[in-house]
């Protein structure tokens, strides 16, 4: 019997220790992640058979055309072929290799091969800020055109519906989005048996109409796709866009690797999904070719009669199960662009107890909430908006198969040539893709750009302007050990307790302890200079957590440790160095923080708009005592004026 505790554990986003990066390991634990593989990975790619095969029908004969035999062996054979190269061999049997400790995902690979190139990284950065930058664009339009492509079942059923779709999706996702703060540990549990039974009952419409005409099945014959795309010049490139929402949603198998494992996501694929998608893709084929006329939403028109409504129901909650997965990796890539300093401090919200991946990011939360809904009422139908979906998804990967190929160079140490070949035919697809989405741009893909493009703004500026804050304040501090020499010749009155100073810079005074000395002319019992550190790992062991170095009597070093998918918790960290032999009490500890006013400078390096938009960053950030999670009780914060 497979543990609803175990299934529940993987789909909630916790980290499940697997046999994830070693040999697989059979039984209940495995079918069970297995299970929750197929309910929060592949619930986008999942539920593209609701409008891929129509939008790309559409886009090789137009709309209201029949379409020919040629046509769609043509778009079936690109279709088949699309999740072969692209999802079964790029991502699921090369990609899923290439992880930083266990972790996946586009800045996981970032962080991964920054540490082959140093301080030459600059232009991997760069691709990793692009990569986070397009994905943000399009978790917007996830959840609208899933959800709205689910409701528009209803106009199949009665044509009475119509006018409701738009309300009714609208609403969905108000509901969907404000759930979000209450956490999903509860329902997540069955986010797997839904799924399952979504792609059962897929799988069998489309077997049902393959048994019928089984001629479809030429279709996995290559040679029916490349003469559609060199037969039909530029509409079989505006084809092949739309044949690429078959694959939107393949970046989640390498994103939830972490949470899963590279067995799990594997079986789930092999042996359920792709199945399950290739006889639904032909059984829609087979449908159009025997009634022309149900290319209008040839999905819906493969169930009789008595079917559709409890498939409409289906479709909406497998829908709904796509969206919260593009929601949970929302937060997810915001706290690991937090810790890569791309982004300033936000607020997270703990959701579970016991998962450290269960999260809630309100800001996120509300402007995904917002944005979703705009495009809903902009674009009104899953139509209107497949033309909007799929540019950022290229881009990003573009971007994470040309960080593949570093990593196997530099991190696996391939010989140069040898990594190209395994890489550049995957990136000339992606290249190919990325030339047919760009044909979008004018119907809306610009939409997703622009977002996308702001986000990238942000990150640059935020990244960019610390940079220039962290130089200048440099060359103002003082050095530590200069200043303990200086205070044991000739120390200060003494206050009894431990006094903690958090700063980025371990070799110099922190300027909340220089503003101490100045005002109030005492110093502690012991004093620590604490800082916090982000490192190119996703989680950092325990027992590497903490590090000490004394500076004399009354003063001592302290670094933590943490990763880039974990949300740092200094009293926790503090208790580990309890137990390596620094004794304090915590309620007799005061945690000093410097909180900087900025004000733009005539010349910051920055261009004056982006000076302004740094400092409204730095004003939105979350407050230091929060994200660091220090009893607040127990702050004090000096306040300093920079120009910047």
């Amino acid at each position: 019997m497979i543990s609803r505790s175990t299934v529940a554990a993987a789909e909630r986003g916790g980290t499940v220790s697997t046999e994830a990066h070693g040999k697989p390991r059979a039984g209940p634990g495995f079918l069970a992640l297995t299970l929750g593989t197929i309910g929060v990975v592949y619930g986008d790619i999942g539920t593209s058979p609701l409008y891929a095969m129509r939008e790309s029908v559409v886009a090789a004969v137009g709309t209201g055309n029949p379409a020919s035999e040629t046509a769609v062996f043509g778009i079936l054979s690109l279709i088949i072929w699309a999740l072969i190269l692209v999802v079964t061999l790029k991502y699921v049997l090369i990609l899923l290799r290439a992880d930083n400790n266990g972790e996946g995902g586009t800045l996981a690979l970032m962080a991964l091969a920054q540490r082959s190139f140093g301080k030459g990284a600059g232009a991997l950065v760069l691709c990793g800020i692009i990569s986070a930058a397009l994905f943000y664009g399009d978790a917007m339009i996830t959840p609208a055109l899933s959800v709205l492509s689910a409701i528009e079942g209803l106009k199949v059923a009665t044509p009475a519906f119509e006018p409701y779709v738009v309300p009714l999706t609208a609403l969905i996702l108000v509901v969907l989005f404000a759930f979000q703060s209450r956490g999903t540990a509860r329902v997540a549990t069955f986010f797997g048996p839904v799924m399952l039974v979504w792609f059962a009952a897929i799988a069998v419409a489309g077997v049902w109409h393959v048994v019928q005409n089984p001629a479809v099945f030429w279709a996995f014959n290559p040679a029916y796709g490349i003469e559609f795309l060199a037969t039909h010049g530029i509409i079989g490139l505006v084809t092949l866009g739309a044949v690429f929402l078959v694959v939107t949603g393949a970046e989640a198998l390498y994103a939830d690797l972490g949470h899963f494992g590279r067995a799990p996501i594997r079986t789930a694929w092999l042996t359920i999904v792709l199945p399950a998608l290739t006889l639904n893709y032909l059984g829609q084929g087979a449908l159009v070719l025997a009634d022309p006329k149900t290319i209008e939403n040839p999905f819906f028109l493969l169930y009789p009669d008595w079917a559709l409504l409890p498939m409409v129901v289906l479709a909406t909650a497998a829908t709904v199960i796509a969206s919260q997965a593009v929601i949970t990796g929302a937060y997810s890539l915001t706290r690991q662009a937090i810790q890569l300093g791309l982004l300033p401090r936000l607020e997270i919200r703990h959701t579970s107890e016991a998962l450290s991946g269960q999260i809630y990011m309100p800001r996120v939360n509300l402007l995904l909430l917002i944005g979703v809904l705009l495009l809903v009422a902009l674009f009104r139908s899953s139509s209107a908006l497949a033309s909007a979906y799929g540019i950022a998804v290229t881009g990003t990967m573009v971007v994470t198969v040309t960080m593949a190929f570093v990593v196997i160079w530099k991190v696996w140490r391939w010989p140069p040539l040898a990594a190209a070949a395994l890489i550049v035919p995957f990136l000339f697809v992606d290249l190919t893709f990325l030339g047919a989405n760009l044909l979008k741009v004018v119907e809306g893909g610009w939409v997703p750009l622009a977002f996308g493009g702001l986000v990238m703004v942000v990150m640059y500026t935020w990244r960019r302007g610390s940079r220039l804050l962290f130089d200048k304040t440099r060359r103002q501090e003082i050095s530590l050990d200069e200043l303990v020499r200086m205070l044991e010749k000739r120390p200060p009155t003494r206050v009894p307790g431990t006094a903690v100073f958090l700063t980025s810079t371990p070799n110099a005074a922190p300027t909340a302890l220089m503003h101490s000395l100045k005002h109030y002319k005492v110093l502690h019992e012991q004093n620590v200079i604490l800082t916090i550190e982000t490192v190119d790992m996703p989680r950092v062991d325990p027992a590497e957590r903490v590090r000490i170095m004394k500076i004399g009597e009354t003063f001592a070093r302290v670094a933590l440790r943490f990763g880039f998918m974990e949300t740092p918790n200094v009293p926790r960290a503090l208790a580990i160095a309890r137990k390596l032999g620094w004794t304090f009490d915590i309620m007799s500890t005061s945690f000093f923080l410097s909180r900087r006013s900025l004000k733009p400078a005539a010349h910051s390096g920055m261009p004056r708009w982006q000076d302004r938009l740094f400092i409204m960053l730095t004003r939105i950030a979350n407050d230091a005592t929060d994200y660091f999670q220090i009893p607040t009780g127990r702050v004090v914060e000096v306040g300093t004026q920079v120009t910047i």
